[in-house]
C-alpha cells in the first residue's frame, strides 16, 4: 500500500473511522479534510451487496445532479443530416461523423462525453477498443445513444453524471466541488443516494447499502449514516 503523506495523516485525524456521520456532518468533514490547493471534487462511494458477475445485478446508468458538478463538460456528438444542426443548436462542442472518428483513431481526446445517434453506432463501434477502456463509449443505458440529441446535450451540460458498478460491487460518483455550499452538496448527494436505492436489483440479497463514504479528491473517506438521508 502507498505511504500516506503528512497532510493526509493530519486530515484523517479529524475523522472518526468507526463512526458513521449524519450526511450534513459528513459533507462538512469531507470539505474540512480537503488539503489540496485546487478546488477538489467531492465524491461519494457506495459498497453495494450485489454480485456484478451476474447480468441481473450489473448496475449502470446516469443521473442529473440538481446543482451540477462544477465542471463544464465538452460534448462530442456523432450525427448526420438534420441531427447535426440540432446538436449544434443545443450547444455541442463538436459535431460530425467520419472526420472525428479518424481524429480519435489518431489520438485526439479533447472532449469529456460522446453522444451518438443510433444510426451512427455502426461507425462509432469501430472505436470500441479505444473508447471502451476510457469509459467513453456511448451507451443507451446512460442516455448517450439517442436521436433526442438536444435533451442528451442539455442534461450533460446541466450536470449529468454516469455511474457503473465495478467488479467488487463499488460505485463512485462525483457530487460537486469543495467550493460548493454544503446544502448544494447535500442535495446532490441525496439525488445520487435516491437513485442508488431505486436501481437496487431485485435479485440482490442481504444488505444492499453495505457502506457509504464521502471524500474529497485526495482526502480521507468519511462514513455516512444511511438512515440520516431523506429519501423522497
Amino acid at each position: 500500500m502507498a505511504k500516506k503523506g503528512k497532510k493526509y495523516l493530519e486530515a484523517s485525524k479529524l475523522v472518526d473511522r468507526l463512526k458513521a456521520y449524519p450526511i450534513a456532518e459528513a459533507i462538512d468533514l469531507a470539505k474540512k479534510t480537503n488539503y489540496t490547493k485546487f478546488d477538489a471534487t467531492l465524491e461519494v462511494a457506495f459498497r453495494l451487496g450485489v454480485d456484478p458477475k451476474k447480468a441481473d445485478q450489473q448496475i449502470r446508468g446516469a443521473v442529473v445532479l440538481p446543482n451540477g458538478t462544477g465542471k463544464t463538460q465538452r460534448v462530442l456528438v456523432f450525427a448526420k443530416g438534420e441531427k447535426v444542426k440540432e446538436a449544434e443548436a443545443a450547444g455541442a462542442d463538436y459535431v460530425g461523423d467520419s472526420e472525428y472518428i479518424n481524429k480519435i483513431q489518431q489520438g485526439w481526446f479533447d472532449f469529456d462525453v460522446i453522444v451518438a445517434t443510433p444510426d451512427m453506432m455502426g461507425e462509432v463501434g469501430k472505436l470500441g477498443r479505444v473508447l471502451g477502456p476510457k469509459g467513453l463509449m456511448p451507451n443507451p443505458k446512460t442516455g448517450t445513444v439517442t436521436f433526442d440529441v438536444t435533451r442528451a446535450i442539455n442534461e450533460i451540460k446541466a450536470g449529468k453524471v454516469e455511474y457503473r458498478v465495478d467488479k467488487s460491487g463499488n460505485i463512485h460518483v462525483p457530487i460537486g466541488k469543495a467550493s460548493f455550499e454544503n446544502e448544494k452538496l447535500v442535495e446532490n448527494f441525496n439525488t445520487v443516494f435516491e437513485t442508488m436505492v431505486k436501481v437496487k436489483p431485485s435479485a440482490a440479497k442481504g444488505t444492499y447499502m453495505k457502506n457509504v463514504t464521502v471524500a474529497s479528491t485526495m482526502g480521507p473517506g468519511v462514513k455516512v449514516d444511511p438512515s440520516s438521508v431523506t429519501v423522497k
